[in-house]
């Protein structure tokens, strides 16, 4: 168990605003704050072109995979993208719109929405989700992946990944 240290709340604040800038070991006085959440580390491993899925639409590769585009607009990052099935698939879809307004070096936090259609849940239906969301990687994956799998509007759990750029 590590001990518990109480920093005084000059010194925490001092200590958070380095962290949160990655520039821990450096001076307070040299740190760069976030802009809005987003360190400039974070920016460079966001904004582009991504792979997008949802694990209804292809299963094994992600040759059927959809594309999103994050795009740097200041004081947040916009994204907007869209996977679309075909043959068994044909007629489901996911769609993501909305920013990132906050990321660390393990995820992000995404406002907007998040559309899904998979013809064996909810009755076909278009399920809609609107809010704040979390995606988060783990070691040795190459995706973010959304912490809020329940689907609002059946009982499956929807797995929807960001993939890193390149991939």
């Amino acid at each position: 168990m590590r001990p518990y240290v109480r920093l005084a709340p000059i010194a925490l604040s001092v200590a958070l605003f380095a962290a949160l800038a990655g520039t821990a070991g450096i001076g307070a006085a040299d740190a760069t704050p976030p802009k809005n959440g987003l360190d400039a580390a974070a920016r460079a491993r966001l904004v582009g072109a991504h792979l997008l899925t949802l694990q209804w639409i292809g299963w094994g590769n992600l040759d059927g995979a959809g594309r999103a585009t994050v795009t740097d607009r200041g004081d947040a990052l916009a994204v907007e993208g869209e996977q679309r099935g075909h043959g068994d698939s044909e007629g489901d879809y996911v769609r993501v719109s909305g920013r990132i307004v906050a990321a660390t070096r393990d995820g992000f936090t995404f406002e907007g929405t998040i559309l899904t259609r998979v013809s064996h849940i909810a009755g076909g239906r278009t399920c809609r989700r609107d809010g704040t969301y979390h995606f988060e990687t783990r070691t040795g994956r190459k995706y973010w992946r959304m912490q809020e799998i329940d689907n609002p509007c059946d009982t499956a759990a929807d797995y929807v990944d960001l993939y890193f750029l390149d991939i």
